[in-house]
């Protein structure tokens, strides 16, 4: 169906048609609904060329990949992109994707200055990261996964990830248990730095010295997981109980601890932090897994929707948004067995 089916559809000039399918302002709520409707109904889509020229929009978001990091074989990564893709589809928005062979902030510079991409995804923030600076000399707009130290303002959503290892922790220490390890993501990124002060804060609260030989960081593999956790396990006395970053080094620490001939929930206790991956399921493994809980393919999906309501005119520093975490308790979690 063209254009001037759908309008002749409707009884509305194409230009009419035109600015309501657009999001032209001077078109009525009632008359870009039934336009909206009937578009849908007939199976019409707009020729994104002719679309382009009408808005001045490339019709992309862009993100970038390092291709030294391989973030395609990370499932967080991976999940993100599914929700950030799902949300774009709705909106008629692509999502390209450019790999940094060397310097990234050479492939930022070349999105900002063509004509490619509308507007920036930038996840995996360290602390202080310097791609915020950059993209706002660049005068592109853009929104961070995460949050980072920076000079001046951005679009951010994030996790609560000083709550959600703060409440773990201490539900550990509710039911007994002192010699709490860490295993952490990799030091630098902001989210492993808050994950990390979230834990210190329940011992401090409760005026209790935190053993640093426990807490470990590294990246989020199972193989990373397992050799951390034999580590930590060769430690007189060795913890009584795990807090993981992520499911994938959870499979790691669950094969350390079987290695070892420990049983997970009665002689060690575990709370892992799950991103709901398909193909992890926390709640079908055995034991079943406690972990806090926080969906990223959901948190992808509302990046890309805040990124359109950015485009749509939305101030860059009014999308400050902080997701609560919950804290699911299962099989892998239980009193210290040993004093």
């Amino acid at each position: 169906m063209k254009l001037k089916d759908l309008a002749r559809e409707l009884g509305l000039s194409q230009t009419t048609v035109s600015r309501a399918l657009n999001g032209y302002p001077e078109v009525n709520e009632q008359t870009r609904a039934r336009v909206l409707e009937a578009s849908k109904r007939l199976g019409y889509r707009p020729n994104s060329s002719a679309r382009r020229l009408a808005t001045g929009r490339a019709g992309a978001i862009g993100a970038v990949l390092p291709t030294d990091d391989g973030p395609l074989t990370d499932p967080h990564f991976v999940e993100f992109l599914a929700g950030v893709g799902e949300r774009l589809s709705e909106g008629d928005f692509d999502i390209l994707l450019s790999p940094a062979r060397s310097d990234e902030n050479d492939v930022y510079r070349q999105l900002a200055s063509g004509t490619r991409v509308d507007a920036i995804i930038l996840s995996s923030p360290r602390v202080r990261d310097a791609r915020v600076d950059l993209l706002n000399e660049l005068e592109i707009p853009f929104i961070l996964h995460g949050r980072t130290e920076a000079d001046s303002d951005y679009a951010w959503l994030d996790i609560d990830n000083i709550g959600a290892f703060h409440h773990a922790t201490s539900y550990l220490m509710d039911v007994g248990h002192r010699r709490i390890a860490l295993i952490n993501g990799a030091s630098g990124y902001t989210f492993a730095r808050h994950r990390e002060l979230g834990f210190r804060r329940a011992f401090r609260e409760r005026g209790l010295a935190v053993e640093e030989r426990y807490i470990t960081a590294g990246t989020m593999t199972e193989e990373v997981g397992f050799s951390l956790a034999m580590e930590l396990l060769q430690i007189d006395p060795r913890p009584t109980a795990f807090i993981v970053s992520s499911m994938t080094v959870t499979l790691g620490v669950i094969r350390a601890l079987r290695a070892s001939e420990l049983e997970l929930g009665r002689d060690v206790s575990l709370i892992a932090h799950d991103d709901v991956i398909p193909y992890v399921n926390a709640d079908r493994m055995v034991p079943p897994v406690s972990t806090t809980r926080s969906s990223i393919r959901a948190a992808g999906a509302r990046v890309a929707e805040l990124t359109l309501e950015m485009l749509d005119g939305r101030a860059s520093d009014d999308i400050q948004e902080v997701w609560p975490v919950e804290l699911i308790i299962r099989g892998t979690t239980g009193p210290p067995s040993r004093p």
